[in-house]
């Protein structure tokens, strides 16, 4: 008979405790980024995707004796990761940005009204999900159209176990019986969420939306950031205008409104920012859902600059296409910005 109280290895061989874990450790620890990716596409939030990783290497590390190599690691990891998500999303509310709350376009004159109890889409940071090898057959899970703000934005209409059926059948190519198994459903069932999941994605937002051919290192986009950052550190109105596109979005939660054109931006910008002159504002940058981003600081009365907000830029053919400014400073940390910059 079995001794169960025996540690295994996912071999099945009999081994050290230590020996089982240094193995759980090899196998599993490199799926981190990957998984990260996963657990925020389906939460719209970064901190609650890093604790639901951690959820998931818990319920991993004490199910570990008992896994027996009918799938690989990887399948076996999102298989938990998938259900700690299900999980954790009963009874929530999806995560909106301004522009998903139905209301018309905003007056860039107006007042604005904040509503910090609403739980707002989060950005990824680049670096939480770095360092998948692009050699791995799996990279395609963390690549940055599947992580796109505009895709991310719009699963958040979808249904928990949509969202499940859309990102393991398109983002990670499983078949629809795996996803069946895994949801204990039927294979009927899946496609039919699939095709509903499908069509709401492409009615929220076009599909190009998704996907961008932007090379930050690419020396033409780097003088378009460079020429960003000066303009607002000039407060340059006008120059932060013309790099604008014609039909510009910008939002900025938790502030319920949203802006389109560039005119309006620029109006909402002369009108609401606490800048006034050239040197109150400073840019670090920084990369969100593969996308460029910067930490925007506010110099204060004591001529220190502290952390004002996060903007996060889409770049298009006719210039930056949409801006969403988190007004979250708890963000900075999860990027490695600082909260304060010396003068």
């Amino acid at each position: 008979m079995t001794d169960l109280a025996t540690p295994r290895s996912a071999t099945g061989a009999a081994t050290s405790p230590q020996d089982v874990d240094r193995e759980f450790v090899d196998l599993v620890g490199p799926l981190r980024g990957e998984l990260t990716a996963h657990c925020y596409r389906m939460l719209g939030s970064v901190h609650e995707a890093e604790d639901l990783v951690q959820e998931t290497y818990l319920r991993a590390w004490r199910a570990f004796h008992g896994f027996e190599g009918r799938s690989s690691v990887r399948t076996w990891m999102y298989q938990i990761a998938t259900n700690t998500c299900l999980t954790a999303l009963q009874g929530r509310a999806r995560r909106p940005l301004p522009t998903g709350l139905g209301a018309p376009v905003s007056d860039p004159t107006g007042a604005l009204e904040a509503r910090p109890e609403i739980s707002w889409l989060e950005p990824l940071p680049d670096r939480v999900i770095a360092g998948t090898a692009p050699v791995d057959p799996a990279a395609a899970a963390v690549s940055s159209d599947t992580i796109r703000i505009a895709f991310i934005a719009a699963l958040q209409f979808l249904t928990p176990t949509q969202r499940a059926v859309l990102i393991l059948r398109d983002v990670l190519a499983w078949h629809a019986a795996e996803v069946a198994t895994l949801l204990d459903t039927s294979v009927a069932a899946v496609n039919s969420s699939l095709q509903r999941a499908r069509a709401q994605v492409a009615k929220m937002a076009p599909l190009d939306e998704f996907s961008s051919d932007l090379v930050v290192d690419d020396p033409e986009v780097q003088a378009q950031l460079d020429r960003y950052v000066t303009a607002f550190e000039a407060y340059d109105i006008d120059e932060i205008v013309a790099m604008l596109a014609k039909d510009v979005v910008w939002d900025m939660p938790p502030f319920t409104g949203w802006y389109q054109g560039a005119e309006a931006v620029g109006r909402l910008i002369e009108n609401n920012c606490p800048a006034s002159k050239a040197g109150d504002m400073r840019l670090l940058p920084t990369s969100a859902n593969g996308q460029p981003a910067f930490g925007v600081y506010m110099r204060e009365d004591d001529g220190v600059w502290r952390a004002f907000h996060l903007q996060q830029l889409t770049f298009g053919e006719q210039g930056v296409e949409r801006v969403t400014a988190y007004f979250d400073t708890a963000l900075f940390p999860l990027f490695d910005l600082p909260t304060e910059l010396d003068a």
